[in-house]
């Protein structure tokens, strides 16, 4: 019953402001400065702050999208989400990561648009769902990406989608030279390996060599490092 989630809402607020200490704010009162801005999947099931353990606030700017995605629509051409593009340009992030996640259901409802040829869903979800028939359609064509191999479809497909949004800030002049862009998967489902709710990173700065991005993290982190592709 809605009266019951909104007391729900109100007693976990309550539980937050009895948690933080009374300078809890004290170091973003006036602004703020992100280690990273992390654009993930609008999905219930990824919580951005959980996955990073973030406990205090103003460490890391979170938007997110149908599908993950950095992109949107001006004028009829693509551009960075504002959302994205935002602390990148004003709160100088130096880093930004693309969180994918296992069995999105974005991807799977883009893969069903291609097979069906059709979209069937509200305007403002079928603007997203629409941008993402393309990635989807260029991942079937490509040959790493195959429906007779495990891991499922859908799950090869969010890595690619992952790598292609990478690519998409990596090429934006909005976005700076120096911005660091990591790729993940958050794996909440065991496709990647045993331990769920890991982020296994699998793009940096355009680089999808597992050798290469394992050089990249401190050793006590290789098993973070792993692809489907």
């Amino acid at each position: 019953m809605p009266e019951t989630t909104l007391r729900e809402l109100l007693e976990r607020n309550a539980a937050h402001v009895e948690s933080v200490s009374d300078d809890y704010f004290a170091a973003v009162q006036d602004g703020q400065e992100p280690a990273a801005v992390s654009i993930c999947c609008s999905d219930s099931r990824v919580s951005q702050e959980g996955m990073w353990s973030v406990e205090e606030p103003g460490w890391l700017f979170t938007p997110s999208t149908i599908g993950n995605q950095v992109w949107d629509r001006h004028d009829g051409q693509r551009v960075v989400d504002g959302s994205v593009l935002y602390p990148i340009a004003y709160t100088d992030t130096g880093v930004t990561t693309v969180v994918g996640h296992t069995g999105c259901g974005a991807v799977t409802a883009a893969l069903e648009a291609v097979r069906a040829d059709e979209i069937d869903a509200p305007a403002g979800v079928e603007k997203w769902i629409r941008e993402l028939v393309p990635v989807v359609e260029a991942g079937l064509a490509d040959d790493r990406v195959g429906p007779d191999r495990e891991p499922s479809l859908v799950d090869q497909l969010v890595e690619y989608n992952v790598d292609r949004q990478v690519e998409f800030l990596r090429e934006s002049s909005d976005v700076p030279d120096a911005e660091a862009i990591y790729g993940f998967v958050y794996d909440f489902q065991g496709v990647y390996g045993d331990v769920r709710g890991r982020t296994y990173l699998v793009n940096a700065d355009g680089e999808t060599d597992t050798d290469a991005l394992a050089d990249l993290v401190p050793e006590e982190f290789e098993e973070h490092v792993r692809r489907l592709l």
